[in-house]
Formats: C-alpha cells, sequence, structure tokens
C-alpha cells in the first residue's frame, strides 16, 4: 500500500515538473499522475537503453520527469494534447 501512495506521489511530481517545464503550468492532479507514471515507466525504459540507473528517490523522480517530458513531446508530435 505504501508502494503505491509513493508511486502516486512521484507520479504527481513528475507530472507536475513536466507540466510546468513544458507547457509553463500543470495539467491537474490526475492528469499529472498519469502522466507522472507513464513517464516513470518510459524514463526507466530509456534510462536503462542508455546505461543509467535511477537509484533513490530522486533518481525516481529526474527518470519519471524525464520520461514524462519525453511523452508530452511524443504525444505533442501526433497532435494529441494531454
Amino acid at each position: 500500500m505504501l508502494g503505491l501512495l509513493w508511486m502516486l506521489m512521484i507520479g504527481a511530481i513528475a507530472g507536475w515538473l513536466a507540466g510546468k517545464l513544458a507547457h509553463g503550468r500543470g495539467f491537474g492532479l490526475v492528469k499529472n499522475i498519469i502522466i507522472g507514471i507513464i513517464g516513470a515507466v518510459l524514463g526507466g525504459f530509456v534510462f536503462r537503453l542508455l546505461g543509467f540507473a535511477a537509484v533513490g528517490t530522486l533518481g525516481e523522480l529526474i527518470s519519471a520527469t524525464v520520461g514524462s517530458l519525453l511523452l508530452l513531446w511524443i504525444l505533442q508530435q501526433l497532435g494529441k494534447k494531454p
């Protein structure tokens, strides 16, 4: 249960950071969490491909934020809004 709560918190923060960096604002709590969680999976995959490892809370947050930014970029290229 605590792991799920932690994942939601990291997802919300990462989604909010990505929204701030990409659009100058967040997307709201629910969309921030969704973008952050999908971004965390994507970021972890990309980091592993590049030979990096996200260690600790800060590493998880950085990986999730980078993945969230990548997700937002992909959605923008497809012409979709989050």
